[in-house]
């Protein structure tokens, strides 16, 4: 007697792992958003600490030249243009820092992102191997069915 075989599902073993994986690569990436959006506004102050640190000289210029500037008015200016310029400093600085910041969550990313791909890849080859099996397994089957089909014909003949 012949029987049909019939293909099991296919069931991935490590779907939690890869789960997981896929979960860890969203939240690498949604850190890597935050990071961006962070240094964008990190740009915004360095741009607007370098219009403060020009408009700052600019307006030491202009007591310098003024006939009428005192001393103090002097003294007044230079630590306008000295604390401007610190704070254009440490913009700069800290725009530096968001960069690394930066990079370091895009290596992250990539790291998920591999160990993400590793999985599906593994997923993908088990699955194809689980096909192959069940492929041969209805190859046979079907062998089978020719087989006794072709005795029966032979004896049919006889």
């Amino acid at each position: 007697m012949t029987r049909i075989v019939e293909t099991p599902s296919f069931v991935f073993r490590l779907e939690r792992i890869r789960s997981l994986r896929e979960r860890a690569e969203e939240r690498a990436r949604e850190q890597l958003a935050h990071e961006l959006r962070l240094r964008l506004r990190g740009e915004e102050t360095l741009l607007e600490a370098t219009q403060a640190s020009a408009a700052a000289a600019q307006t030491g210029r202009d007591v310098v030249n003024a006939p009428a500037a005192s001393g103090t008015d002097l003294i007044a200016a230079q630590a306008y243009i000295e604390r401007a310029e610190r704070e254009r400093r440490e913009a700069a600085l800290d725009l530096d820092r968001q960069d690394a910041e930066v990079e370091a969550r895009r290596a992250q990313l990539q790291d998920r992102a591999r160990e993400r791909q590793v999985m599906d890849k593994l997923e993908e080859r088990q699955r194809a191997d689980h096909n192959a099996v069940w492929a041969r397994k209805a190859q046979g089957a079907l062998d089978e069915v020719a087989l006794n089909m072709h005795r029966r014909n032979g004896q049919a003949a006889a």
